[in-house]
């Protein structure tokens, strides 16, 4: 079960989403919110993301419509070189080496760049009737791609609301762990409104 911090921040955002003109985010050629919630709680939370969708679907004119990321890197591997290449480089150089080259994947014009995917699905939705909620970015971690990142090369890219949800702890008030790994601790900037405790 979800904290009630948690759901009063589900509230807020709520209200937030419900507000004319929305006001989740900073600056409209980047029209995101990032919504961190602690990664343990990853179950609790997909429940209150379904129980917010009902309402807002309910109370507001707009479709939400989920993106998963998960869905999204896998289909850049995929069409870049297929899993078999991954697992064969993960068996002869091991997992780091792996990683790195699902990141070329999900970075590299050369190959399906995560910004593309996602702006190509982004591009078939009406900014006007639709509103995104982007799930599942554990799947890019332990350091397969920087949200930040990610948000950083959709500036201008969409006019499509979204809300990504992020598995992430805090450290005081700036400063997010990404699937609360210490390692990530203080990368990239979001640009964004960000909801953490």
């Amino acid at each position: 079960m979800p904290s009630s911090r948690i759901k009063e921040r589900v509230r807020i955002l709520e209200t937030h989403l419900k507000a004319s003109p929305m006001q989740h985010y900073s600056y409209a050629d980047l029209p995101f919110a990032v919504f961190c919630y602690p990664p343990r709680q990853e179950w609790a939370m997909r429940r209150e993301i379904d129980l917010l969708k009902t309402r807002l679907e309910n109370d507001t004119q707009r479709e939400i419509m989920f993106i998963s990321l998960a869905e999204l890197m896998w289909q850049s591997v995929d069409e870049s070189e297929g899993i078999e290449e991954v697992v064969a480089l993960e068996r002869q150089d091991g997992f780091e080496k792996a990683q790195d080259q699902v990141q070329d994947y999900l970075s590299d014009p050369d190959w399906r760049p995560l910004r593309d995917l996602l702006a190509d699905r982004l591009a078939e939705l009406d900014p006007n009737r639709h509103l995104v909620f982007i799930v599942r970015a554990g799947a890019l971690s332990p350091n397969i791609y920087r949200v930040s990142k990610l948000l950083d090369e959709m500036k201008g890219r969409t006019r499509v609301p979204c809300v990504l949800f992020m598995p992430a702890t805090t450290e005081g008030k700036t400063s997010l762990r990404f699937m609360g790994i210490a390692e990530n601790e203080g990368r990239g900037s979001y640009h964004t409104k960000v909801y953490a405790e």
